[in-house]
């Protein structure tokens, strides 16, 4: 698995570790059921500190992308794939809701008025 985190990006260093192995997964670089390596390789590979490598894992458990397993390591959830597109496209709405003055609220209304 290649990642690349950019350095002209002003977001924080765990949204784009979590950023990149989200788009890796949505690629199709990183399958269901495919361990990732240790978050001291992909620290390392990335040049961040390891607390910040797990703070994007743990960021992308938390969205049900990654399972935590004792033993077994991190590894990509069934479904992630398409999830993890979604996501994506999601934070890019709200991104460019935010350009316009929208905040979430105001998105997730006009969300129930479209279904």
């Amino acid at each position: 698995m290649l990642l690349r985190l950019d350095v002209a990006d002003h977001r924080p260093l765990h949204e784009q570790v979590a950023g990149a192995i989200r788009r890796a997964i949505a690629e199709g670089e990183c399958a269901p059921g495919d361990r990732l390596p240790p978050a001291r390789d992909l620290s390392q590979a990335l040049g961040v500190n390891v607390n910040t490598v797990l703070r994007g894992l743990r960021a992308l458990r938390d969205e049900g992308l990654l399972e935590f397993r004792r033993g077994r390591g991190v590894t990509v959830a069934q479904g992630a794939d398409g999830r993890s597109a979604l996501v994506d496209r999601i934070r890019e709405v709200l991104a460019d809701a935010a350009r316009l003055g929208y905040g979430k609220d105001d998105v997730i209304d006009m969300i129930r008025e479209v279904t």
